[in-house]
């Protein structure tokens, strides 16, 4: 069933759940901001996780975890000085606690492994969602997404394909929850460029 306000795609599936019960990252959420009570915040999180173990396979091991902070830009901002050396808030920050070779290595079977951290800021996400013309649930969704992507390894800073392969996995995992494209310029089923 897509989300409210989502698009209509007949590859829209129905992720709530997933997270807790087919062997996917273990979130951890903590809800410290005042978020808007009108979403489900964790459950928007938990259909994230689901989206991207469909597509990307690593994801998908049993014994990974992660904590997710919906935060403020005070909190981000503190958290991006001191780990960042970078002296303002941002939407979304990513502290991977595994190298992507040594994820893509881990067996399924052994004891639980914390794939990172994520911090999302609330007012630097509600002013980018007014900015995109988005609702601030499809937003955040993306968000926690783009941070679960970094903490599986992927990066979008050091080159343009990297950057192009990133978004095209955000693309494909935001199209099975039912959400358009963030970038407006891909094909939701492939995540290639569309052209003019």
């Amino acid at each position: 069933m897509p989300m409210k306000g989502s698009t209509d795609n007949a590859s829209t599936l129905d992720l709530r759940g997933i997270a807790r019960h087919g062997g996917i990252v273990e979130l951890e959420i903590a809800i410290e901001a005042p978020w808007p009570d009108a979403a489900d915040w964790e459950s928007l999180a938990e259909r994230a996780v689901g989206a991207l173990a469909a597509i990307a396979p690593e994801l998908a091991n049993p014994r990974l975890s992660a904590s997710l902070l919906f935060s403020d830009d005070a909190e981000v901002h503190a958290l991006n000085r001191e780990w960042r050396g970078k002296d303002k808030p941002t939407n979304v920050l990513s502290f991977p606690m595994l190298e992507r070779e040594d994820l893509l290595a881990l067996a399924p079977k052994g004891p639980p492994e914390l794939l990172g951290d994520i911090a999302l800021a609330l007012e630097t996400c509600t002013r980018e969602a007014a900015d995109k013309g988005v609702s601030l649930e499809h937003h955040a969704v993306h968000l926690v997404v783009h941070g679960l992507l970094h903490l599986a390894g992927h990066d979008h800073v050091d080159s343009d394909e990297e950057a192009a392969a990133m978004e095209a996995l955000e693309i494909k995992a935001l199209a099975l929850m039912g959400i358009a494209d963030p970038y407006g310029d891909r094909d939701p089923i492939t995540g290639s460029p569309t052209g003019d």
